[in-house]
């Protein structure tokens, strides 16, 4: 089935609620969504599904408001689980009020952190930045700048266990529901990539898996590349390689000094990963497999 939509807007009403589910493929999965959506008193104002064939996967994301009032969420949540049953549904509800609590942790580098604390700040992602974590002190101005709260936790070799134990902590005492990563230049152990699974998002400075480790844009800047990117991932055990949910990419030209080219890599980096964080924060992205099935 190919991805069908019924509306479009650039960003969610708070009024609205927004239901994601993936399940082996068969039919009566649409109408028995739509059908429960209705006899829930609501209508659905933007609806999206696709069907991996090779899989044999069904995907949809249905948005809906209801026609009086507001809805009890749990009630229906409660309600909707024999539906989910029915069809061995995993599946997500989300009320589109709840801003989700996010984490950004930074290193040296603060053009993904201004980025994505101006458009928070500006309404343009429905997220509430409860903090910002850095390996090193330089962007507690810019975290001042934005009123969120900044903290400093150093991480050598020999320190790294316990800097990872901080930072599980903060997540759990401050409820975070998503993790960014915006150029923090730490490499995660396995086992606290495990558990921050489908809840972690990184920006890596090039279209994966090009021109890995130290500056990357002057390595294509040597190679005479004619496009760059960016690539935001979730993050996963396996260094880099977590499923992809946005690109970014920029055409450029022998004219271009290396500065100009990291500048302009420097801007994918901040689209591609604020297009993820809105399109995850959304529940538009839904894992499959190694793959993402992302309804913009």
């Amino acid at each position: 089935m190919t991805t069908t939509s019924i509306a479009s807007s650039p960003q969610i009403p708070v009024s609205d609620y927004v239901l994601t589910l993936s399940c082996p493929d068969r039919p009566g999965i649409v109408r028995a969504v739509a059908s429960f959506i209705a006899d829930h008193d609501c209508n659905i104002v933007e609806s999206q599904q696709f069907g991996d064939r090779a899989g044999g996967i069904f995907f949809m994301r249905v948005q809906f408001e209801p026609v009086h009032g507001t809805l009890d969420v749990d009630h229906v949540r409660g309600d909707f689980a024999g539906t989910a049953d029915r069809f061995s549904l995993a599946w997500r509800l989300i009320d589109a009020a709840e801003k989700q609590r996010v984490l950004i942790l930074v290193s040296k580098f603060g053009h993904c952190l201004n980025d994505l604390l101006y458009r928070a700040n500006s309404g343009a992602l429905n997220i509430d930045v409860q903090a910002v974590i850095s390996n090193h002190p330089d962007l507690g101005i810019l975290a001042d700048t934005y009123s969120v709260p900044f903290r400093h936790i150093p991480v050598t070799p020999e320190t790294k266990a316990d800097a990872e134990a901080q930072l599980l902590k903060a997540i759990d005492e401050l409820k975070i529901d998503l993790v960014v990563l915006a150029r923090y230049m730490q490499i995660l152990s396995s086992d606290l990539c495990e558990q921050l699974e489908g809840r972690a998002i990184n920006i890596h400075h090039s279209m994966l898996p090009s021109f890995k480790g130290a500056r990357p844009y002057r390595q294509a800047y040597d190679r005479g590349v004619k496009v760059i990117g960016a690539t935001a991932h979730y993050v996963t055990p396996d260094l880099d390689e977590g499923p992809i949910i946005e690109q970014a990419v920029t055409r450029i030209n022998h004219a271009m000094t290396a500065a100009h080219v990291t500048q302009l890599g420097r801007d994918n980096e901040c689209l591609a990963l604020s297009r993820a964080v809105r399109w995850h924060t959304e529940n538009r992205v839904l894992l499959d497999g190694r793959r993402t099935v992302v309804f913009e």
